[in-house]
């Protein structure tokens, strides 16, 4: 029996029943992530590659106070094109707050997590997750530490969700994401690749915990970790090679952005959005064009894995 708060698309519902490869994806991409239209655009083509994958697709939002698991056309228009502020951003701290407001809500890594998991799904695809912020742990620029660490990184602690994404965002401080996921016992692991992707960039200076060949190791990856009876894993794989950003220029841009929104103040709540904005005027776009490409590819690589998780093997 589902809880009054969670409804279930008719075909996710359908497709979960008969075992079949479900893939869960977040709305603040929509709502928050992207300007109109390219953020619509994304939604429907990372639907798109979902299913290109044989896999079905459920987009996750908050509306009068039930979660939607599987969003129709027009809900994804709507969080596309509600006006700015209208539609809050939804984790795990606020989640009951954003469910009892009424309205629209869209759902962050952590809260899309949660409603996966409620509807039985096992693998969710992202563009990065957050994690810790760059200042979170050390004193910065005169100011004290800000202890400024995602909730998405304790959700995969805790909710047995695989998350594919394309690494950590390039503005956090990825070492010590990778530090704190491992304390908390969440698997990080690359596919194709011995080093973390660099979100816009295909790599990174720091190398991967764990690396896989192809999909299909890493379905056995996760098999053997589900089997164990352990929380969340990390898949990562890097952004298409026609659409990816050289290493320096992204790890120059990052430190640019970073040092600018130092010396003009801009911390807490404001300081993702102003960088990622600082990013793209430093790239002419080309950070936009990276993103939206990597959002898409990891909903294709999710609908693999999901496919080859609900195969013959699967047990």
């Amino acid at each position: 029996m589902r809880p009054d708060w969670l409804h279930v698309a008719p075909e996710v519902e359908a497709a979960i029943a008969a075992g079949r490869p479900v893939v869960a994806l977040e709305s603040t991409l929509i709502s928050h992530g992207l300007p109109y239209p390219q953020n619509l655009e994304v939604a429907h083509a990372s639907e798109a590659a979902v299913r290109e994958s044989g896999a079905v697709p459920a987009t996750v939002a908050i509306h009068d106070g039930r979660m939607l698991v599987g969003l129709d056309r027009g809900a994804i228009e709507t969080l596309a094109t509600e006006p700015s502020g209208s539609v809050w951003k939804a984790a795990r701290p606020n989640l009951a707050a954003a469910m009892s407001r009424g309205g629209w809500a869209a759902t962050t890594v952590s809260a899309t997590m949660i409603a996966a998991d409620a509807a039985g799904i096992g693998v969710f695809a992202t563009g990065g997750i957050g994690g810790v912020h760059r200042g979170a742990i050390e004193a910065a620029a005169g100011r004290p530490a800000s202890l400024d660490i995602s909730a998405d990184l304790e959700e995969l602690a805790r909710t047995p969700t695989v998350v594919v994404c394309a690494g950590p965002k390039a503005i956090l401080d990825v070492p010590a994401t990778l530090e704190y996921l491992e304390t908390h016992g969440v698997p990080v692991v690359t596919i194709g690749q011995p080093e973390l992707p660099g979100f816009y960039a295909r790599t990174s200076p720091v190398r991967s915990p764990q690396s896989v060949a192809d999909v299909a190791a890493a379905g056995r990856l996760v098999r053997t970790h589900r089997s164990l009876g352990l929380g969340g894993m990390l898949v990562c794989v890097p952004v298409p090679d026609r659409d990816a950003l050289p290493a320096p220029l992204v790890g120059d841009v990052v430190e640019r952005a970073v040092r600018e929104a130092d010396e003009s103040g801009v911390a807490g709540p404001a300081l993702t959005p102003w960088l990622l904005a600082r990013i793209s005027e430093l790239t002419d776009g080309a950070s936009v064009r990276a993103n939206t490409a990597l959002i898409v590819h990891d909903a294709r690589v999710a609908g693999a894995l999901a496919a080859e998780l609900a195969g013959p093997s699967a047990g």
